[in-house]
């Protein structure tokens, strides 16, 4: 059972105040039960939020936890006086000492996507999905040049995961290629791949654990065989070797770890350091 119940509460989608609050809960040991509400952003819907929150303190019988991205300040104010939930106004805690440290008043916008349409690095992120889509699992050759990323490993190994994080959070142009036993017996990378070699990040994963995932989709199939997976693992890792391409192990790497080290890896020119 939950420990507690945790609230995120928003006057926009509500992403950034479950992020930043999961990252705190995080270093605590306990279950909670998490509830988003986003696009509070009007007094009747904070009304209703406090409503919400209170009632489920009383049931519990431990008053909640709220994390909070309110920008307006009138539906902030409500939240506040009825609230009797632990709240933590995260914009509160580091907009307002920004502002009296910069000297400048914040824009007190709402939401990160706000005003989508207009915005470029929110244009540039639709064609960066489109593009990993479009050149996922060696779907297509054409255009490598405009790739950020290319991403090369044997099935499963978290290549297009990988692909879609790099695009949907940093508006990155990341192809994907499985490493395949025709790849292994010329002993070479794909050749579509040979011009673009500053751009491949190899992916690689414990057999056991690649046996694993492969039997969920194949049970009982040579492809998700144990001796399989070695026999595939070890030849594309003495293939990356023989590249002098960089690699990594995801066996135990969450997908943000893994697009992380990629980009401290590879930098690429579209990202600023």
């Amino acid at each position: 059972m939950p420990d507690r119940t945790v609230f995120f509460v928003s006057d926009g989608t509500g992403i950034t105040a479950e992020t930043f609050g999961n990252a705190i809960l995080a270093q605590f040991d306990f279950q909670p039960r998490h509830v988003r509400l986003p696009f509070v952003d009007t007094p009747d819907k904070a009304h209703q939020a406090v409503r919400q929150i209170n009632h489920v303190g009383e049931v519990e019988g431990k008053r909640p936890i709220v994390f909070t991205t309110l920008v307006d300040m009138a539906v902030l104010d409500i939240i506040r006086a009825g609230c009797k939930g632990m709240l933590m106004d995260m914009f509160g805690m580091f907009v307002q000492p920004l502002e009296h440290e910069l000297g400048i008043k914040s824009l007190h916008r709402v939401g990160r996507f706000s005003d989508a349409s207009k915005s470029k690095a929110y244009n540039d992120r639709i064609e960066a999905i489109n593009f990993s889509l479009a050149h996922d699992d060696g779907q297509s050759n054409r255009d490598l040049q405009g790739a950020d990323v290319i991403l090369v490993g044997v099935s499963r190994s978290g290549k297009t995961p990988t692909s879609l994080y790099l695009a949907m959070q940093y508006g990155l142009k990341a192809a994907n290629y499985p490493l395949i036993p025709e790849d292994f017996e010329r002993r070479q990378l794909p050749p579509a791949l040979a011009p673009h070699r500053n751009k491949i990040f190899g992916l690689t994963i414990a057999p056991e654990r690649l046996a694993e995932i492969r039997a969920e989709r194949r049970p009982n199939s040579r492809y998700a065989a144990l001796d399989n997976c070695r026999m595939e693992v070890a030849e594309a890792e003495a293939m990356m070797r023989r590249a002098d391409i960089r690699w990594l192990s995801t066996t135990t790497k969450s997908i943000e770890e893994i697009a992380t080290t990629i980009l401290q890896e590879l930098r690429p020119e579209r990202l600023s350091y």
